[in-house]
């Protein structure tokens, strides 16, 4: 018999994390904890990151699911992801706990040759929102720390100063010595988004994530059919659960990437639905981290490596919080590694 339960953690940023959303200071999230009746002293660890604001779980009974997920485990297990795939964070949770519980419990649930200590995934750097002068300064750090493919989040100033700052890395570096992404968080209006994009594509940008606000299918559908840069979509993808729609956005949008983040899109089964649909109809895609701590995070980083992506994915270094539990991964230049310091639970 399978037992769970859950507790509740509040990670603070080091620093205000700035996005087109507003800014963060703090992030809520659950860890859950499986165990076998017959081998209690194995237990499976995962994390519902509940993203306040942006999942569509963001609902006032989240926790009360959660806790009726674990009390009743047992029993809700067997078909855990059709019932609970209104509950992407929980659906991750439980898929991270149980593959961890099967392989020990020692925070290990995809072993491969990362776990081993012999593989490595090449990530972008991520420079927040923030003032013109903090950005650059963010942006130069990331440079000098080794990272040849960086995303810049935009739509915080004013535009002409961002595409000031990624002028300032044209004038340096060819589009082959450093890789450019840019995230708008759907920023941009229907309206001003195309000459935004011509803008952007005379600097090389390799592309942008979700450049207007996610539900306009239409004036999507155009904007991919139509852009100079490639789009990747984000926003878009959250709040489509199940399977065959998530293919029927793919057919009808054509975006040229996807970016899936494990955590909202219901676990590492949700995310390879959303690979499925991509690679049935050419389109690319690579993997995210949402904001986890280093629990969740290492689970992520562990699926990405087996899914033997060539593109920098996206994934975090847990660095952004102060209160983080201990990290399992390092970051050498911009290769992130496995070197677990595992939380006492």
């Amino acid at each position: 018999m399978l037992n769970a339960s859950y507790s509740r953690y509040v990670l603070k940023f080091n620093e205000p994390g700035g996005t087109s959303r507003g800014v963060m200071h703090e992030k809520e999230t659950f860890f859950i904890r499986i165990q076998d009746e017959e081998h209690p002293d194995v237990v499976g660890i995962g994390e519902c990151g509940l993203f306040r604001g942006l999942s569509v779980e963001d609902t006032p009974d989240y926790e009360k699911v959660l806790a009726d997920c674990c009390w009743n485990f047992d029993a809700y297990e067997p078909d855990f992801r059709e019932r609970f795939r209104n509950y992407p964070s929980i659906l991750m949770g439980i898929e991270t706990a149980l593959a961890d519980l099967l392989n020990g419990g020692k925070q290990q649930p995809f072993k491969s040759d990362f776990t081993e200590q012999k593989g490595e995934i090449q990530i972008n750097g991520l420079v927040w929102m923030g003032t013109k002068a903090e950005m650059q300064e963010r942006l130069e750090q990331k440079l000098r720390n080794g990272f040849r493919c960086v995303k810049l989040k935009i739509g915080a100033i004013n535009f002409e100063d961002e595409l000031e700052l990624i002028r300032s890395i044209r004038e340096r570096y060819s589009e082959q010595d450093v890789t450019i992404r840019v995230d708008a968080n759907g920023g941009f209006s229907v309206e001003e988004a195309p000459a935004c994009l011509e803008k952007l594509a005379k600097l090389g940008i390799h592309s942008i994530e979700q450049p207007i606000k996610a539900g306009q299918i239409d004036a999507l559908t155009r904007l991919c059919a139509n852009t100079p840069i490639p789009i990747a979509l984000d926003e878009e993808l959250i709040p489509i659960l199940g399977k065959d729609e998530r293919e029927q956005l793919v057919r009808e949008v054509k975006p040229q990437f996807l970016v899936l983040k494990p955590t909202l899109h219901g676990g590492f089964s949700g995310a390879q639905e959303w690979i499925d649909a991509a690679e049935a109809n050419g389109i690319g895609w690579w993997i995210t981290s949402a904001l986890e701590s280093n629990v969740g995070l290492n689970a992520i980083a562990q699926w990405t490596y087996l899914k033997n992506n060539p593109l920098p994915q996206g994934l975090g270094t847990g660095g952004v919080f102060s209160n983080n539990l201990p990290a399992q991964l390092e970051l050498v230049g911009d290769r992130l590694r496995y070197a677990p310091q595992l939380p006492e639970w």
